[in-house]
């Protein structure tokens, strides 16, 4: 495995380590890690297997679910500026969200995915194509009654949570949320990283794939009700509505030129390890004169807020061996994806990619691949083990 690229002195282990973690992967990975404000690790293998294109540093690809780090990003500059409050209700800011008893649902709720809005209404019939409808999914959500009661239970909002933060964002700054993310944060920080991706750099994408088996909504079902779950609770229904929207005909749609170009900010940011690396090293310290939040901002949004929280019911009695864990909108560290130590906070993504900080050691840390091999229940990653490990060491010495 042929690993392109450069590290600075005493992190070369963190490039043979990369190098160990590609060597069975048939796609292409990135590997970025900025230390202290300075790009330390900037890695690059592999091959566009889809398109047959060289595959270099320069290369962006779909982020899939680290696009809600991007977005609760976003969230927290209107913040800090004073323009939100995460523990208003989200009525204040978009007046239509308080229909069907969502007058008490909060900032908070939305960032804990406890807000009881993980999927969309099911007799909205959104699909893989009408999450490039922005107005259909936000009206969806904004007629919708909460599933449980709003800060009793999480459930990840695996699609809704950028959608329902994303028009927080576009009515509070007149921007959508891709627009405020290029101008407030990708352009002082000089980010190749987008939600809605230009025309202009549509040449440059690396489409995703995946080498695992598809599991169908059937099959979901069939594990459900074998655990003895009842199909037709609301709350499972939603989920199992929620499931058609992962497989292939989604990844389908994201890899065309409209779902890079539409605004699906829990799934379509677009970008590189480089870039995103240096985004997350810009939460925790300065870049280039360029610091995003600040520390008591950091210290706030990194703690965990679902420790203690279980699942709404029915999905209480599903096993989770890798529970998920979530901050204000970011990802805690947990089992399934321990990042560098209890300090971290970021968010992995679909099938593999990996974006987060470390304000202890001042790190922004991203790794993006194309093969979406990563089954999040079980387990962290087996390609980010090696190079963790590498760069826990590199750190502490």
């Amino acid at each position: 495995m042929t690993v392109n690229g450069t590290v600075l002195d005493g992190f070369e282990a963190v490039r043979d380590a990369f190098g160990q973690a590609q060597a069975s992967d048939e796609g292409a990975a990135q590997l970025a890690v900025y230390y202290q404000g300075q790009l330390v690790v900037d890695l690059w293998t592999g091959r566009d297997v889809i398109g047959g294109r060289p595959y270099t540093g320069d290369s962006i690809s779909i982020l899939m679910s680290v696009s809600k780090g991007m977005t609760a990003t976003c969230v927290h500059l209107l913040g800090q500026r004073g323009l939100l409050d995460v523990d208003a209700s989200v009525a204040r800011y978009w007046p239509e969200f308080a229909g069907n008893g969502k007058q008490r649902v909060t900032v908070r709720h939305l960032l804990t995915h406890s807000a009881g809005l993980f999927g969309f209404p099911v007799e909205a019939h959104i699909g893989p194509r009408e999450l490039l409808d922005w107005d259909r999914c936000v009206t969806a959500l904004a007629g919708m009654a909460p599933l449980w009661e709003p800060g009793t239970a999480f459930a990840y909002h695996s699609l809704t949570f950028g959608f329902l933060l994303g028009e927080i964002v576009h009515r509070i700054a007149g921007k959508t949320v891709g627009q405020f993310f290029a101008e407030e944060i990708a352009k002082p920080l000089s980010l190749d990283l987008w939600i809605g991706l230009p025309e202009t750099e549509e040449d440059r994408v690396a489409d995703q794939f995946s080498s695992l088996p598809e599991a169908t909504p059937q099959q979901t079902r069939d594990q459900l009700q074998a655990l003895g779950i009842d199909v037709a609770n609301p709350v499972v229904a939603t989920l199992l509505a929620s499931s058609s929207l992962g497989g292939q005909e989604a990844m389908r749609v994201l890899n065309s030129r409209e779902g890079h170009a539409a605004e699906v900010p829990s799934a379509n940011g677009i970008g590189n390890a480089r870039s995103l690396a240096r985004l997350y090293a810009g939460l925790v310290g300065e870049v280039d004169g360029v610091r995003l939040l600040h520390p008591d901002t950091v210290e706030r949004v990194r703690v965990a807020q679902t420790d203690g929280m279980t699942g709404p019911e029915p999905l209480a009695a599903i096993p989770q061996p890798f529970p998920l864990r979530f901050a204000l909108g970011y990802e805690a560290p947990r089992t399934g994806s321990p990042l560098l130590g209890d300090s971290c906070f970021g968010h992995a993504g679909l099938g593999g990619r990996l974006a987060f900080a470390d304000p202890a050691t001042g790190t922004g840390v991203a790794y993006t691949c194309t093969n979406s091999r990563w089954d999040y229940a079980a387990g962290p990653d087996a390609r980010w083990l090696p190079w963790t490990a590498a760069l826990r060491d590199a750190l502490r010495r």
